[in-house]
């Protein structure tokens, strides 16, 4: 009986008829011998969280994700059902759809389950064993042909993921070497700017205390004190 279950189940939940799947868990016995045995078939409780989602009831969603320990083949679908329902919810609070900054935050304010998540942390569509490999790959080539791109072992890796990311990390290297050679120039003119006005600040206390300077400062006195002596006789 709960294999017969799960296998409709999995059928009507590959055919993407969620009404008609709905119907058919509703028609399922309440006695609660079988319910206890259908509550533990994984085919009935992740066709159970799909309908939920799609009808709007996510607390019976979370409950079962949180509730159940899934199979890693589960995980992918239903880590999307768990973000996107925390999605909506938070859209129909602010009245707006979420922006890329916004899905961050509610990923932060409502992390997976590990019921549904092995743990291992994942940036964007890679996990982090991923990303390592990725990386030293690009220090090898950072130019890889599309064989070497799909021959990348990952579990959730594809050509197009792998060569965005190889286009996004070449894009970043650029632009922190173009910002490296800016402040390097900023930093040469700021020290030719210093040394010129050190040596002009030099060059005009040079000038200052010459000889011939002070001469012309001490003939440049007498002519005053001559007119000043000039100007008192002639009144």
């Amino acid at each position: 009986m709960p294999q017969q279950v799960a296998g409709v189940c999995e059928t009507l939940e590959e055919s993407g008829d969620i009404e008609r799947l709905g119907r058919f868990l509703w028609s399922l016995p309440v006695a609660p011998a079988a319910c206890e045995v259908l509550n533990k078939n994984e085919s009935v409780l992740r066709a159970r969280g799909i309908v939920a989602f799609h009808t709007g009831n996510f607390r019976d969603l979370y409950h079962i994700l949180e509730n159940h320990k899934f199979n890693k083949e589960s995980h992918a679908k239903l880590q999307a059902l768990w973000l996107e329902a925390h999605y909506q919810e938070a859209e129909k609070l602010r009245g707006r759809p979420l922006g890329p900054v916004d899905k961050y935050r509610v990923r932060k304010k409502f992390p997976l389950p590990r019921t549904i998540w092995d743990g291992e942390q994942k940036t964007h569509c890679f996990k982090e064993r991923t990303r390592h490999l990725l990386r030293e790959w690009y220090l090898q080539d950072p130019y890889p042909n599309p064989s070497k791109k799909r021959a990348c072992p990952s579990d959730r890796t594809y050509s197009t993921q792998v060569g965005n990311w190889f286009k996004n990390r070449r894009q970043r290297d650029r632009a922190a070497a173009a910002k490296n050679r800016l402040q390097q120039q900023v930093l040469s003119q700021g020290s030719v700017r210093s040394l010129t006005e050190e040596e002009s600040t030099v060059d005009r206390l040079g000038a200052a205390c010459s000889p011939e300077a002070s001469l012309s400062s001490k003939a440049a006195d007498p002519a005053i004190s001559i007119t000043s002596s000039d100007s008192e006789c002639d009144i």
